[in-house]
């Protein structure tokens, strides 16, 4: 019969602060737990925390976070964007705001902003 192999000190301190927790689960449940464990990247020990409420499931808050940054990031620099050079000029009719889209449209703008002596301020003022 064979001595049990001696553990260093530093090991025996690391088991007795970190003990073993072994069940056995349905497979089903176990197939959840391998899901979970790999979509999120978290080990089984990391999914058990989450369970006692202990570590806060971090993987999904952070792509919740990122993409709502990317939306108001989206939103706000297409605004900017619309401010800074979308073309409109009001109806004849009611005055409601018309924005300019169809190609004729800005051809007109272009044939007409020449024959009636539209250019930069610098320039008119000459």
């Amino acid at each position: 019969m064979t001595k049990p192999k001696r553990k260093a000190p530093s090991r025996v301190k690391y088991e007795l602060a970190h003990p073993t927790v072994s069940c056995r689960v349905p497979t089903e449940v176990y197939d959840q737990l391998q899901v979970a464990k790999e979509a999120e990247g978290m080990s089984f020990a990391d999914i058990l925390k989450v369970g006692l409420g202990i570590l806060e499931v971090r993987a999904r808050e952070e792509t919740e976070v990122r993409e709502r940054g990317r939306e108001t990031g989206y939103r706000e620099g297409y605004a900017e964007a619309e401010r800074l050079y979308k073309v409109t000029y009001p109806c004849t009719m009611c005055n409601e705001m018309l924005e300019v889209t169809e190609e004729d449209e800005k051809k007109a703008i272009k044939k007409y902003m020449p024959e009636h002596g539209w250019g930069h301020s610098e320039c008119v003022d000459d």
